[in-house]
């Protein structure tokens, strides 16, 4: 049997209804029944196991997407996908990640975007790795497809995916001389421009253009607090003129993308494809709003306008002193809307949403201090991102029962991006955030057919090189430290090899074995020094001696903790210059799976299958060996400590059965699966250890996970058709395993509902004319989700439901489509993520999701 070449082109126009795929066959007979049967669905070809095949046909819980649904449900970004997919999370990274993704599948993710984590679910544009959270938040760029694999793929797709895996797959080249342009506008100014064109230069030479601009105003807006207080002590910021309150805004976004992808196919058993790419970003700083802040010592207290926190540094002084000469207090006044207000402006007559307002002016102009002279400071409202990259993918048929495969890739972007991490106007935590990254990568791999189909297999190796910077001001008023955090340099490896054999001596029965050997290495250097480029050192002896405490305070000098006046700037830093942590680690993972073909239509199986995410080190030690030890357990100490540590890697072994029906004819599919996680090791991020600030990653115990999920696609009559899903997950920690973090056992990951699920409905309706008006809505939900390591009751989000609906009319010529679509259409008060900084800043914050927005777009076909 001749192989498939791995081409998108290969694969039949996917079905409307996406949700679960559809009964294998053939392109011909497809074609034949769905002329037969207007309702009934079409093939969907994967690749999840390194060929194609029919989804039907893949033991793995698989959701897959195409271009038509995301157009229809409105999706521009990867992080939108995840509301059809059960147990699945994906998140833009709230104000302090950046232009980033936080992703979790099936309770197992990552929220930290620095170098020094790996994700934990694996993300993939045409089989080329994206080795990190930041670029991860992808334009959606003329796709093909769209594959969310649930379950650790440790064999199929290596390391850091052991939650599972996310692989996007481009439209490839056809060279057929199509062409469309889509122009959108709509809520917030909301314009929209995509197209792409497909051009045949040769006979065997075909070269696909696509791109993207859009641009849309913010949402939430920035509002100077003294303009619109004027009885308040709280000194205006605002340069703009009298009366003109409002100076900026949060959540705009301007991006633009675009791709160039050329195919050459001069023989039948050889194929190359290539492609080149690119995103831009240039975009406000990220919507936060402050939802709580008080005295954080008393819980009664947090919300009472007479309460407040202490708002000065150690010696008294005033982050930001008022118009009365004294420190500005920071409470509830601050908090704009919402139960925990004591805000005393009228802000919906001035023309404001309080949900949408917030106080940020990103300023500390603080009276400089001899600890502190590096003021005043003003971090960039922004959200910038650049970067681009290349592949190839050559597929050569070496004989009827060999292919080969390579690619490879190089990629390449820088990230900014600014941060008023309290969302007020006094000056608690302010920094300017700067990643640089770059990443080679290599995959080749053997596919092979023996004994007339009897074995199937792949054998193959994959490296990759990465080199990352992280650079960032960080001003930290509360912690009495005001720096420059970098260039820290994370350079790392991962070099692996695999194999993965199928037997199938029946047609009904089939055994898959795989395994991967992984070998990983990274290195974190530390360099740590003033914002005017000093690096702190004992001013006793004008040197920093390792193991003697560089702060005047702990020498025994009369000041007020090693943040008060008479210490060396920033000597709670001193001795992380230049200084380096590493891991190295090599890892064996492997996959067991059997599936029973009951009949054409119905497919069981179950699997046994092992993941893993690499190790690493703490990349915000803010207090360095000059700090000196924490008592043994590292978390009774009184006083602040050397948080240098390392952490060991993520393991996971997951059981699962699961099931794949088409029935009635294929007018009705059903797409389960049960599963069983044994988690060890789990790396998530304390805020207290035991000193504050902390943002320390630790492998804090063990946890069982249970879980179930469904996937439904109906087509009950024609022109009707209707998807759904739910999933359900069980998180329990192991009690003894994560005491000594200071968790309970009750708590569950981040990011992770318990309940979840999702529906669409969609009506196609054909006119006299030829012409069609289509109809559709759809609607998810997830419950309540924390957002932090302890579950704290302010990091909780309650569930929410959101429901979008667009109606369509496409002419008979089927080259004009017009289409109105309105998105969270109940207009839901929502959050995409919440921040409980209590501990440490004495506030709570959240990113508000978009209210309700329309848009209408044109779109012509060529």
């Amino acid at each position: 049997m001749k192989f498939k070449k791995l081409s998108v082109a290969s694969s039949l126009a996917i079905a409307t209804c996406l949700s679960a795929p559809a009964f294998a066959q053939d392109e011909a007979a497809a074609q034949e029944q769905a002329e037969q049967r207007s309702n009934q669905t079409n093939v969907i070809v994967v690749t999840a196991e390194f060929r194609e095949a029919d989804l039907q046909e893949t033991p793995i819980a698989i959701t897959a997407v195409n271009a038509e649904m995301l157009a229809a449900r409105g999706q521009t970004d990867i992080s939108q996908v995840a509301a059809q997919a059960p147990n699945v999370t994906l998140r833009p990274q709230p104000q302090n990640g950046g232009s980033g993704l936080i992703a979790f599948i099936r309770g197992v993710g990552q929220v930290d975007f620095n170098y020094a984590l790996d994700p934990a679910v694996g993300l993939y544009v045409d089989d080329v790795y994206i080795p990190t959270l930041s670029a991860s938040l992808l334009e959606l760029v003329d796709l093909d497809r769209v594959e969310i694999l649930r379950g650790p793929q440790g064999t199929l797709a290596g390391k850091n995916s052991l939650g599972g895996a996310i692989k996007l797959f481009s439209a490839r080249p056809r060279g057929d001389g199509s062409g469309s342009l889509r122009v959108e506008y709509g809520s917030y100014n909301n314009i929209s421009i995509r197209g792409m064109a497909d051009i045949g230069l040769t006979d065997n030479l075909a070269m696909r253009v696509s791109g993207v601009g859009r641009s849309r105003d913010g949402y939430v807006d920035i509002v100077d607090y003294g303009l619109t207080h004027p009885d308040s002590t709280v000194p205006s910021n605002n340069a703009r003129g009298r009366g003109n309150f409002g100076y900026e805004t949060m959540g705009g976004q301007n991006v633009v993308a675009g791709r160039i992808a050329l195919e050459w196919e001069p023989t039948d058993r050889l194929n190359v494809f290539v492609s080149g790419d690119f995103n831009r970003e240039d975009s406000d700083a990220i919507p936060t709003v402050l939802l709580a802040a008080g005295d954080v010592a008393d819980s009664a207290a947090l919300f009472d306008p007479t309460s407040s926190n202490p708002a000065t540094n150690a010696n008294g002084g005033a982050w930001l002193p008022g118009t009365d000469g004294n420190p500005v207090p920071v409470n509830c006044m601050f908090v704009p809307a919402g139960q925990y207000s004591c805000d005393t402006a009228n802000l919906s007559s001035l023309g404001y949403d309080p949900r949408y307002v917030s106080y940020s002016n990103f300023l500390d102009g603080m009276t400089p201090t001899q600890q502190a002279p590096y003021k005043p400071y003003y971090a960039l409202p922004i959200t910038e991102f650049e970067g681009w990259g290349v592949m190839g993918n050559v597929t050569y048929d070496v004989t009827d029962n060999l292919q080969f495969v390579a690619i490879g890739s190089y990629r390449t972007y820088t990230s900014r991006w600014g941060q008023d991490q309290d969302a007020t106007p006094v000056p608690i935590a302010q920094l300017d955030n700067q990643l640089d990254h770059e990443a080679w990568s290599a995959e080749v791999r053997l596919n092979f057919e023996l004994a007339d189909e009897l074995i199937q297999g792949t054998v193959g190796g994959f490296y990759l090189d990465q080199d990352g910077e992280y650079t960032a001001r960080v001003d930290l008023n509360y912690a009495g430290i005001d720096f420059i955090h970098g260039p820290d340099t994370t350079p790392s490896t991962t070099k692996a090899l695999f194999g993965t054999v199928t037997v199938r001596p029946s047609e009904v029965f089939s055994i898959t074995g795989g395994i991967r050997y992984t070998k990983d290495e990274k290195l974190y250097t530390y360099f740590r020094s003033n914002p005017d480029g000093t690096v702190p050192f004992r001013e006793a002896d004008n040197l920093f001696i390792p193991g003697i405490p560089a702060c005047e305070f702990f020498l025994g000098a009369p000041t007020a903790g090693p943040t008060g006046i008479g210490n060396t700037p920033n000597c709670l830093l001193t001795g992380l210059f230049n200084i380096s942590d590493g891991f190295k680690g090599d890892r064996w993972d492997w996959r067991i799976v059997g599936n029973v073909q009951a009949t054409d239509d119905i497919l069981f199986y179950a699997s046994v299958s092992t993941g893993f995410k690499g190790g690493g080190v703490n990349p915000r030690p803010f207090f360095g060996p000059s700090a000196g030890e924490c008592d043994a357990d590292g978390y009774e100490a009184p006083n602040p400590c050397n948080q240098l540590r390392s952490f060991d890697p993520e393991e996971i072994t997951t059981y699962e059965v699961g099931f794949k029906i088409d029935a009635l004819d294929r007018a009705l599919r059903l797409n389960g699966a049960v599963f069983y996680n044994d988690y060890q090791n789990i790396i998530l991020q304390l805020s207290a250890c035991p000193s504050i600030p902390c943002l320390q990653p630790r492998n804090v115990g063990e946890a069982e996970v249970k879980g179930a999920e469904l996937e439904i696609t109906a087509y009950p009559v024609d022109g009707l058709s209707i998807d759904g899903a739910i999933s359900y997950i069980d998180f329990n920690y192991d009690d003894a395993s994560v005491a000594g973090v200071g968790l309970t056992g009750d708590e569950i990951t981040p990011y992770t509902p318990e309940w979840t699920w999702s529906f669409g409905i969609q009506y196609d309706h054909e006119l006299s004319s030829g012409a069609l008006l289509s109809a559709r809505f759809d609607g998810n939900y997830q419950s309540t989700i924390y957002t932090e390591t302890f579950n704290t009751s302010w990091s909780e989000i309650e569930g929410y439901f959101l429901g979008g609906a667009r109606v369509a009319f496409t002419d008979p010529s089927d080259q004009w489509t017009v289409a109105l679509r309105v998105d969270n259409i109940f207009d839901e008060y929502y959050f995409n993520s919440v921040s409980d900084v209590t501990t440490s800043l004495g506030l709570v914050t959240g990113v508000p999701g978009l209210p309700r927005t329309w848009s209408l777009s044109v779109e012509r076909r060529f």
